[in-house]
């Protein structure tokens, strides 16, 4: 009897392909990485569910591998100030590595998220055993460092229009942290982005409508398409 042939499998993904994507993590020794991707835990965030609160002990670092994590902050009146969604790739909560003070913010997921958590005992235990990899999470912090310098910069000498423009392409560039990829389209409903900006719904909806006519983007349900990245980019 003729046996069918075989159907030809394919390899399964690799589900940290983006983490290796990474623009940090990409470039770490190879023996780093490594060992965070053996020693980090995987978990996974309903929608909504908190990671960490403001005022919280440090308990280590993690690394967005699917879904969104918002990082904000409330004031005593209830304001809300929203100030980065960290999309799979993007490694978070070094601060504390380095003060070893409390969280500065709070991280939530926005969706199903699945996160890698490098617990603090197993992380100070790496960098007692390999303290040239202190180095390696500077950088992490310094690229931070620049990215928050460049908004005040931008929030100081830009108007909202030039403002609104240049955080969409930064979102549609994974705020340079996947080398190469380049969205054309950015979920993030008006509130959001305004409280990103530091701008009143009002204002953005003004932005991203003069925008519209100007025929750079176009307005969806809660989704902006981006047609014309390096005209947005060259706003002023």
């Amino acid at each position: 009897m003729r046996l069918a042939p075989r159907e030809r499998q394919e390899p399964s993904p690799d589900p940290l392909r983006v983490l290796r994507g990474g623009s940090w993590f990409g470039t770490l020794p190879a023996a780093l990485q490594d060992t965070l991707l053996r020693d980090a835990v995987s978990r996974k965030l309903a929608a909504g569910q908190l990671l960490f609160a403001r005022g919280d002990a440090f308990d280590g670092i993690y690394a967005v591998v699917a879904g969104t994590v918002q990082i904000d902050t409330h004031s005593e009146s209830g304001k809300a100030a929203l100030l980065g969604l960290l999309e799979p790739g993007n490694w978070f909560g070094e601060i504390c590595l380095f003060d070893g003070l409390a969280r500065t913010h709070d991280a939530h997921a926005t969706s199903a998220a699945t996160v890698l958590h490098l617990q603090r005992d197993r992380l100070y235990a790496m960098l007692s055993a390999h303290p040239e990899w202190w180095r390696e999470f500077g950088k992490l912090l310094a690229a931070k460092t620049r990215e928050a310098f460049h908004y005040v910069e931008e929030t100081q000498l830009l108007p909202p229009l030039a403002r609104t423009a240049r955080r969409l392409v930064a979102m549609a560039q994974a705020y340079g942290n996947q080398p190469g990829l380049e969205r054309r389209s950015v979920h993030i409903p008006q509130e959001q982005l305004g409280q990103m900006l530091g701008l009143s719904r009002q204002t953005v909806n003004q932005a991203l409508r003069e925008l519209e006519t100007r025929g750079l983007l176009r307005l969806h349900y809660a989704d902006i398409e981006l047609l014309d990245l390096p005209a947005l980019l060259a706003l002023e």
